[in-house]
């Protein structure tokens, strides 16, 4: 608790009259109030900034800063961690030493699989950990009642509790289907956010301006959905904040920015987030200093940047007076960076506490979760390959197709027509247009779902993953059903993970059996075994990066412009249940 007395003390360290538990000097300090960079030192006492200027009060540790910028810590605005595939401990072995000092998490994912106590198991000790862990309170779980199958659920009850807590900055992420369908639970979850006082985070995907006007209304503080400029410029006029992400299979960045500097848009209601990032691409490309680096490569003015990862963030959140800046009674997050072109710190520190330096992350103690969460993975007890044939009468069929867009989330509803051979249809191949199967994995029901997709590439075998976004279903996806199959079996045996088959035989597996989403193993190890599993699906045809990324999304109901979840195909706009088959020909 923090108290008068403690406060005492620190403003006697700011007099200096008490000493100093670490004092930094010979700094360029890069002020996010006023823009400007100029030489300076920093007390630090009692996890707080207590002094920034000429700062001469013996300290108990003095660090020469040699010249480096400090720079606050970065935040993410807005980030899914089990989509690293790491859990918290793990995770902060790859990004404190890029410089986030502070993640704002939607804790969706583990809440859809196990529901509150996932949620609060997940975040338990977080105190401990080498960065601030704040909670954006997961808003729908499940993602779209009605037409999916989840774990958990989390009513305006669990909602309200969670609120409560200490570490929750705001209501999660709320598309627009649960606003514009003005549905009365999601409209008392965002009243329980307000009447506490924290805001709520939105999901705008593909909304025009006359709904976006809706969605304003409906207090939606902020958005990472604009693909555009001209949809980030849309928000920004109705005073829903952009948030620009840049993830492994959502790259946002090249495409905002330049609009951004061409247009000297003010960038002072503008954030950075990742929202999903695999391991790897943290590792090798940065977390929210790599949007940061690659804005300032686009003409971006350095600080202004570097306000959007700080003070930018910490205003929208209400936590100006705690996070964001480097002045006194802030805590000690800091970075010290010899490049600002480069974003790489060579120290970093949270709460005073050095975390990381050019020899990387301090270790973080492991921490045991409950063996419950490490028993998610239930297929029917009739599945088989035969669930995967796709039935239909005459010679063609004209059917729905999902269509993948690179580097995106979203997809397009495309119609194309395929062979009948025995009554039923298979993947073709040499069109790229493959079957893609949802497999309910609670043990509630065994259903199985079935729908195509193009764009994938594969041109032999299957793959298959846990992590499919929001209900996390088996999603799986291939050239052929006895494959598909292979695979499904194989993450049963894992208890959760991404598994590659060819030819009836398992190519490659990752087990991630903590809710089926995230691996116990080191950081080092996730990213080389993500690497050797990208690898052998790049062996089977398929090009894209991150293949396991974008199979994990392609299943999203609420996401435009199709979803499939085990209940089958999705419109995501209508929110209903549709036909894969459209047409027949005899």
């Amino acid at each position: 608790m923090y108290t008068a007395a403690t406060m005492k003390t620190e403003l006697e360290a700011s007099k200096g009259t008490r000493k100093l538990d670490m004092r930094i000097d010979n700094i360029q300090l890069v002020n996010v109030f006023t823009r400007e960079i100029y030489p300076a030192s920093i007390g630090i006492y009692n996890e707080r900034i207590v002094a920034v200027g000429r700062v001469e009060t013996e300290a108990d540790q003095v660090i020469d800063g040699a010249g480096a910028y400090a720079v606050p810590g970065l935040i993410d605005s807005h980030i899914h961690i089990e989509t690293t595939l790491l859990t918290p401990e793990a995770l902060g072995e790859v990004i404190i030493p890029w410089g986030t000092t502070t993640l704002c998490v939607d804790a969706m994912e583990i809440a859809n699989v196990a529901g509150i106590d996932g949620l609060l198991a997940m975040i338990k000790d977080s105190e401990k950990l080498p960065f601030r862990l704040l909670l954006e309170i997961p808003s729908r779980v499940p993602t779209a009642p009605g037409l999916e199958t989840t774990g958990g659920v989390l009513g305006v009850e669990e909602v309200t509790q969670l609120l409560e807590l200490d570490e929750t900055v705001s209501l999660g992420e709320l598309d627009p289907s649960k606003v514009l369908g003005m549905k009365e639970e999601y409209l008392e979850k965002v009243l329980a956010s307000l009447n506490r006082r924290k805001i709520c985070n939105g999901h705008a995907i593909g909304l025009g301006v006359d709904d976006l006007n809706i969605y304003a209304a409906g207090h939606l503080s902020d958005d990472h959905e604009s693909v555009y400029y001209e949809e980030l410029l849309e928000r920004l006029r109705l005073g829903i904040m952009p948030l620009i992400r840049e993830g492994s299979s959502e790259r946002n960045v090249d495409t905002l920015v330049p609009g951004i500097v061409k247009n000297n848009l003010p960038t002072d209601n503008m954030m950075f987030c990742t929202d999903d990032k695999h391991v790897n691409d943290i590792f090798k490309e940065g977390h929210i200093s790599y949007n940061v680096k690659r804005s300032i490569e686009l003409g971006l003015d350095p600080v202004q940047a570097i306000q959007m990862a700080t003070i930018n963030a910490a205003k929208h959140f209400r936590l100006e007076d705690k996070i964001g800046s480097v002045a006194p009674g802030r805590f000690a997050d800091i970075l010290l960076i010899d490049d600002l072109t480069t974003m790489k710190p060579k120290l970093v520190l949270k709460s005073g506490r050095i975390v990381a330096d050019e020899n990387g992350a301090r270790p973080v103690p492991e921490k045991a979760y409950p063996e419950k969460l490490f028993d998610t993975v239930h297929i029917g007890a009739d599945f088989s390959a035969e669930k995967f044939i796709i039935h239909s009468e005459g010679k063609r069929a004209k059917c729905r197709v999902i269509d993948l867009i690179k580097d995106q989330i979203i997809n397009k509803e495309i119609f194309e027509w395929m062979d009948v051979k025995e009554g039923q249809i298979a993947a073709d191949v040499d069109r790229d247009i493959l079957k893609l199967a949802v497999v309910e994995r609670y043990g509630k029901n065994g259903r199985v779902s079935t729908a195509l997709v193009h764009g994938f590439g594969l041109k032999q075998g299957a793959l298959a993953a846990s992590v499919s976004h929001d209900h996390h279903n088996i999603v799986v996806v291939g050239t052929n059903d006895r494959d598909m199959a292979v695979c499904v079996e194989k993450l049963q045996e894992l208890h959760g993970g991404f598994v590659s088959a060819v030819e009836g035989q398992v190519v490659d597996a990752l087990a991630l059996p903590l809710g089926g989403l995230m691996s116990t193993l080191p950081a080092k190890t996730v990213m080389k075994r993500m690497d050797e599993m990208n690898g052998a699906v790049g062996k089977m045809g398929c090009p894209m990066k991150a293949p396991f990324m974008s199979l994990s999304f392609i299943s999203l109901p609420t996401v435009p412009e199709l979803g499939l979840t085990d209940f089958g195909l999705i419109d995501v706009l209508g929110h209903q249940i549709i036909d894969m088959i459209v047409e027949t020909e005899a």
